[in-house]
């Protein structure tokens, strides 16, 4: 679980519940070219809150992903999810090399990781002086269990790809969010607090972000597969065709009143709670934007009812808006699917690290 520092391309990798998304980015001067990406649907049960169930299947819907998308690279980087690592921020002398301090943690892995030592991968990075003791220094500690990372690099190389970093989710989301910050009105405030809102098919994630970092989370178990359902339900259509018409429309007069106002008026409720809970947690810092991130974000009337209702500017994240677009792909389709692409370009723009 070492941070390698690919020198050219690298392809990020999303695995989630309903999809794998392939991104490829490639560094150029003091900023990013999307050179390739595709997104596959995965069968139900493939993926089940994001620990993969069938590693032939995920392994064979990403390979199809990268010979859709014919990457110029097969180095690609994977993200462990955050509820299956854990992470410390450690104090030690300050005269401690690298070595130093991997060998302190090796001797004592009790004190620092909660698994047994002979099942963890972990990794660590140097932050700098301690602002508390000027003469210990502070280091950043990731832990999870093996296993994860094996699964996840034995799919990279079933789909013919090279495990060339294992990253957590949340990193590549604040690694994402600063190439966001540049589309947001409080851009020229680096202090500013700003709500993430990531509506998956299953889940809906809320983060918190200031200064380039997640400082709050909370998950609910809803998402995009709900209104699909309701879709399917109410007009009799396969999962396929429900999935289509929400995205496409033509639905009947009564599906605005019927089944999307109330999926709408349910995010809605659920973004409130979240920024209530926010608050009632303690954190004093005033949240001023809300950026829509996940599949879902794009569907019609949502970034505006929760505008309505929060009162705060509400964006529909695109990660690639300030990147330069190689010319073979189609700009249209890059920009619907950008906002639920978050992790995928998080993960690639390790290339320029």
């Amino acid at each position: 679980m070492r941070l390698l520092k690919p020198s050219k391309g690298l392809i990020g990798v999303d695995i989630t519940s309903a999809t794998v998304k392939l991104l490829e980015l490639k560094p150029t001067a003091g900023n990013y070219e999307v050179a390739s990406y595709a997104v596959r649907p995965l069968r139900d049960g493939a993926v089940v809150e994001r620990r993969i169930q069938d590693i032939d299947d995920v392994a064979s819907v990403l390979s199809r992903a990268v010979e859709h998308a014919r990457p110029s690279t097969r180095k690609a980087a994977v993200a462990v999810p955050a509820s299956a690592t854990i992470t410390k921020t450690l104090s030690f002398p300050l005269e401690l090399s690298e070595e130093d301090i991997e060998e302190r943690i090796i001797e004592d892995p009790e004190r620092h990781i909660p698994f047994p030592f002979n099942e963890v991968a972990f990794d660590f990075q140097l932050l700098g002086p301690s602002p508390f003791n000027e003469d210990e220094q502070q280091v950043l500690l990731v832990a999870c269990r093996q296993q994860d990372v094996r699964q996840l690099t034995e799919t990279l190389e079933k789909a013919g790809l090279e495990p060339e970093a294992v990253d957590v989710e949340t990193f590549a989301v604040e690694r994402a969010f600063d190439s966001l910050r540049r589309q947001l009105t409080t851009k020229g405030e680096a202090s500013a607090c700003v709500a993430l809102v990531d509506i998956g098919a299953h889940m809906n994630a809320f983060h918190v972000m200031r200064e380039g970092h997640i400082v709050y989370s909370r998950d609910t178990v809803f998402g995009g597969r709900q209104l699909t359902d309701a879709i399917r339900e109410r007009y009799d259509l396969s999962m396929e065709e429900a999935g289509f018409a929400k995205k496409r429309g033509g639905l009947p007069e009564d599906y605005h009143a019927e089944v999307l106002t109330p999926f709408l008026e349910t995010v809605v409720q659920q973004v409130g709670r979240s920024l209530q809970l926010y608050y009632t947690a303690g954190r004093h810092h005033e949240v001023k934007e809300i950026v829509l991130a996940g599949g879902s974000s794009v569907i019609p009337g949502l970034a505006e009812r929760i505008a309505e209702d929060s009162g705060m500017t509400v964006t529909i994240a695109n990660p690639f808006q300030h990147m330069l677009v190689s010319k073979r792909l189609k700009k249209d389709a890059l920009s619907n699917d950008a906002p639920a692409m978050l992790t995928a370009c998080g993960l690639a723009m390790r290339a320029g690290q």
